[in-house]
C-alpha cells in the first residue's frame, strides 16, 4: 500500500467509469459517449517516435461538450475523494490545454527543453536503472531520487497514460509533467503525505500554471488537520510560494541527464530553497 494520501491505490479509468463521471450528472446522455481512436495507418506511419504512435493508438476521442461534462464529473469526484488520482489526472487532461500550450512554447524556447521534446524520454522502471542510481554517491541527484522513492514506498510506474487529449505534442507535455512529479518532490525534499503534496502542488502551480495544480493545492489544503494547517500557514505555504515564483522553469529540466549532479549544486542552479522546520 503506497503511503501517499494521493496515491494509496493505483486506479485505472475503465469505460464504465468514464460513463459514470458523465452520466451521474447528465443521465440522458447516450452510453456511447466516447470511442477509442486507434489512429489511421497514415497517422501512425508519419510518426517515427514511440510515444506518439502509442498515444495515437490509445487516445480516446471526445467532443468539446463531452470534455466539459467529463471535466465536471472528474472535478467533483476528485473533490469528494482526493485519493482518486485517476480523476485528478482526468481533470488535468480536460482543463489544461492552454497552460500546456504555454509550457510547450517555453520548452521550445529552451535548449534543454527542446532536447526533451525531440527525444521524448519516459520515466519508468523500463527506462531507468533504479539499482544503478541507488549505488550512486549519496550527494547525487540520482541517489536522492531513488531514496525518495524508497522512503515513500512508491514507483515511477504509478503514472497513468494520457488518453483524453487530441494533440500528441501536448499529450507528451502532460505525460512529462506527471512522470517528473516525483523528481520535483525529491528536489524539494518533500514527503508524499498530505502536507507535502499540497506544498509541492503550490510550487508546481506557480511554476507551470496548470489549473489542476492550483485545484489540488487549494482543495487539498482544506483537508488538512488542525495541527497540519498551522504548519502549513506558518511555514509550508510561504516556502512553497517563494519556490514556485523564484525557481527556474522545471519543465525544461532534462532530469535523466543530471543523475550525477550534486544535489546541492542542482538546487542552487534551479533556485530551490529547502524548508527548514
Amino acid at each position: 500500500m503506497l503511503k501517499s494520501i494521493y496515491r494509496p491505490t493505483i486506479f485505472e479509468i475503465k469505460k464504465f467509469e468514464t460513463h459514470f463521471a458523465l452520466l451521474s450528472f447528465y443521465p440522458h446522455l447516450p452510453c456511447a459517449c466516447y470511442k477509442k481512436n486507434m489512429g489511421t495507418s497514415e497517422e501512425l506511419q508519419k510518426n517515427d517516435d514511440e510515444f506518439t504512435n502509442e498515444f495515437i493508438r490509445n487516445r480516446i476521442k471526445m467532443t468539446k461538450f463531452q470534455k466539459i461534462l467529463l471535466s465536471a464529473g472528474s472535478s467533483i469526484s476528485a473533490l469528494l475523494d482526493p485519493r482518486r488520482h485517476d480523476m485528478i489526472a482526468c481533470l488535468g487532461e480536460t482543463t489544461g490545454e492552454e497552460a500546456l500550450m504555454r509550457i510547450l512554447r517555453k520548452m521550445k524556447a529552451d535548449e534543454e527543453g527542446r532536447r526533451i521534446l525531440e527525444r521524448k524520454p519516459r520515466i519508468n522502471t523500463r527506462t531507468i536503472d533504479i539499482e544503478k542510481l541507488r549505488m550512486m554517491p549519496v550527494n547525487t541527484f540520482g541517489h536522492v531520487y531513488v531514496k525518495f522513492l524508497d522512503d515513500n514506498n512508491i514507483t515511477p510506474d504509478s503514472r497513468r497514460e494520457v488518453r483524453f487529449m487530441d494533440d500528441p505534442e501536448l499529450a507528451y507535455v502532460m505525460t512529462r509533467y506527471r512522470e517528473c512529479h516525483d523528481m520535483v518532490h525529491a528536489l524539494l525534499d518533500m514527503p508524499t503525505n498530505m502536507l507535502g503534496e499540497v506544498a509541492v502542488k503550490w510550487v508546481e502551480a506557480l511554476n507551470n500554471g496548470l489549473p489542476m495544480c492550483y485545484s489540488a493545492a487549494i482543495f487539498g489544503a482544506l483537508r488538512l488537520k488542525s495541527k497540519q494547517r498551522k504548519q502549513y500557514l506558518r511555514a509550508y505555504l510561504p516556502w512553497a510560494l517563494r519556490n514556485g515564483k523564484n525557481a527556474k522553469f522545471l519543465m525544461t529540466i532534462f532530469w535523466e541527464e543530471r543523475w550525477q549532479q550534486d544535489i546541492n549544486e542542482m538546487r542552487k542552479e534551479l533556485k530551490i530553497e529547502i524548508l527548514e522546520v
